[in-house]
């Protein structure tokens, strides 16, 4: 069997500061099939680097060079970009993809075994990369959780069949929680398939609102949704001032 097509799909919304090594990292070291940068409106500096490094086209090694780019435009809201992202994308399997994650060594490899094996769906381990001890106690929580539920966040690096994807039709168009939501909905097919190797996955969120505070808001979210409020009142609380 020829391994799959992997398209990697990355909403952007302001990172110019680092998006240009992420794509090299992507494009030379990862190389997948494809990597699909959808920008929902950025106003620095951002669209203009991805439409620049895809102009030079740099090579990885002489004989490579590396995934094909493509950068398209969508509606703000991370739902609403990746499956933008997703509808344009060609190969057979999606890797949804935090630009503040970065993928481990092999990750491509991995996809394309795990989907090999007859897997539907599938998830990464997570690190957080930041130092503090606790953040070592968030990440195992984050990763036992998963296993017990078959449940999956975006900051997991999900992936997915892509006729899949297209079937449940996509991420629900919500503010917030669209990725449990999906897996909900996968889940109810197959459980997922689990990578341990680890993603890295930026402790920002947590370093600007508090590590203790973040891990509480981030819970109760969570156990109201489950609770059955709407996603678009967590949001609005999500997005107050803390």
């Amino acid at each position: 069997m020829k391994p799959p097509l992997v398209s990697v799909i990355m909403p952007v919304l302001n990172e110019a500061a680092a998006i240009e090594q992420r794509l090299a990292e992507l494009a030379c070291d990862q190389r997948p099939y494809e990597l699909i940068i959808v920008d929902g409106g950025s106003t620095d500096a951002t669209r203009q680097i991805v439409r620049g490094f895809i102009d030079t086209r740099p090579a990885c090694t002489p004989d490579a060079p590396g995934s094909r780019i493509r950068l398209v435009a969508s509606a703000s809201g991370r739902a609403q970009q990746m499956n933008r992202g997703a509808a344009v994308a060609r190969g057979n399997v999606l890797l949804f993809l935090h630009a503040d994650t970065r993928l481990p060594p092999m990750a491509i490899k991995n996809i394309e075994q795990a989907m090999l094996t007859g897997c539907l769906w599938g998830r990464f381990d997570v690190k957080l990369d930041g130092q503090r001890w606790l953040y070592r106690v968030i990440e195992r929580a984050m990763n036992l959780r998963s296993v017990l539920t078959g449940v999956a966040t975006g900051d997991q690096a999900m992936f997915v069949r892509r006729d899949l994807f297209r079937m449940l039709d996509g991420f629900a168009r919500v503010p917030l929680m669209e990725d449990i939501e999906l897996s909900k909905r996968l889940k109810g097919i197959d459980r997922p398939a689990r990578i341990r190797a680890r993603v890295r996955t930026s402790a920002r969120r947590w370093e600007r609102k508090g590590v203790l505070r973040t891990v509480w808001l981030m819970w109760t979210l969570r156990l109201l949704y489950w609770a059955g409020v709407a996603p678009r009142h967590l949001a609005r609380w999500y997005q107050q001032p803390q």
